[in-house]
């Protein structure tokens, strides 16, 4: 078995992650597989804690963590052009584990990057920004910002659901011309989702028919509609059922998508924030990365 590498992120999951280092020790002991663990102390520090890792002869680097820390271990391997990436989710949404069939438990997550398949999954890009699950503009993607200000104040569930409202109460519809492959077309819309993975935001599963392996991207557009529409439509999305409301909801499947955005708009890129540029560009990497997954 390949030298293993456990890259932690101590504030994920509001910090208990940290807590997991005694049972991967405990784990680990048992295994006799050579391993090692490191903590990050600042974001992005897992991108070059996985480049060193590979410099030292890891082969496989788990990220320990969410979605966040699964990006910056898997741009880290990108980047080096070597290494196998290890899933033990952590953290607060942990979408890409759960498209990967990864489980949540330790012990049947580290069990999964032992003795699991390995799999070459797709990589995308928007704007030369590395994403492995879903990238989004639109309602979404303005929750996310929201309920991040809600979070400074409560520190509970709850401050997603006020984000939410405070995104219904404020939200405005997007002005978008889109470039599907090479069909282009100007349209009015609530959100569009891109990706590879099916779930995002903490199990919303935004993408039901993705293959995270095949080559493509897919999307889910939910266009302009009444707001009180929305708020009905938006829990629907959490076992995949928005996408028979083709009234209202289309989906597609594509290599290369680009957004050109008329209005303000935030970019969701696998759980960060951005500002959006007024032209967004989908594309998938030449290469695909190895991850252990339970499939």
């Amino acid at each position: 078995m390949d030298k293993i590498l456990f890259i932690v992120n101590p504030t994920a999951g509001g910090g208990k992650t940290q807590e997991l280092v005694p049972t991967i020790e405990q784990i680990m002991d048992d295994t006799k597989i050579e391993y090692n663990i490191v903590l990050t102390e600042k974001p992005k520090d897992a991108i070059s804690i996985a480049k060193k890792g590979i410099v030292k002869g890891y082969e496989t680097l788990v990220a320990v963590g969410g979605d966040g820390t699964v990006n910056e271990v898997a741009r880290g391997i990108l980047e080096s052009g070597n290494g196998k990436l290890g899933i033990l989710p952590s953290g607060t949404g942990n979408d890409m584990a759960r498209t990967l069939n990864i489980d949540f438990d330790p012990v049947k997550a580290i069990d999964t990057i032992i003795n699991g398949n390995k799999k070459n999954i797709d990589v995308g890009f928007v704007n030369d920004r590395l994403f492995l699950n879903i990238a989004s503009i639109g309602f979404d993607a303005e929750t996310v910002k929201n309920t991040e200000s809600v979070k400074k104040k409560i520190r509970s569930n709850i401050a997603y659901i006020i984000g939410v409202l405070i995104t219904l109460f404020k939200f405005k519809d997007k002005k978008i011309q889109l470039e599907i492959d090479d069909h282009s077309v100007d349209k009015d819309i609530s959100l569009i989702a891109v990706g590879n993975g099916r779930y995002y935001g903490g199990g919303l599963k935004i993408l039901p028919m993705a293959i995270p392996d095949d080559g493509n991207f897919y999307i889910c557009i939910v266009n302009k509609v009444a707001k009180i529409k929305l708020f009905f439509l938006f829990p629907t999305i959490f076992k995949g059922k928005h996408i028979k409301l083709k009234k209202h909801v289309e989906t597609f499947k594509a290599k290369k998508i680009k957004v050109v955005t008329k209005d303000t708009a935030y970019l969701n890129v696998d759980g960060e924030i951005y500002d959006v540029e007024k032209e967004t560009l989908f594309t998938m990497g030449d290469r695909k990365l190895p991850v252990y997954v339970n499939y």
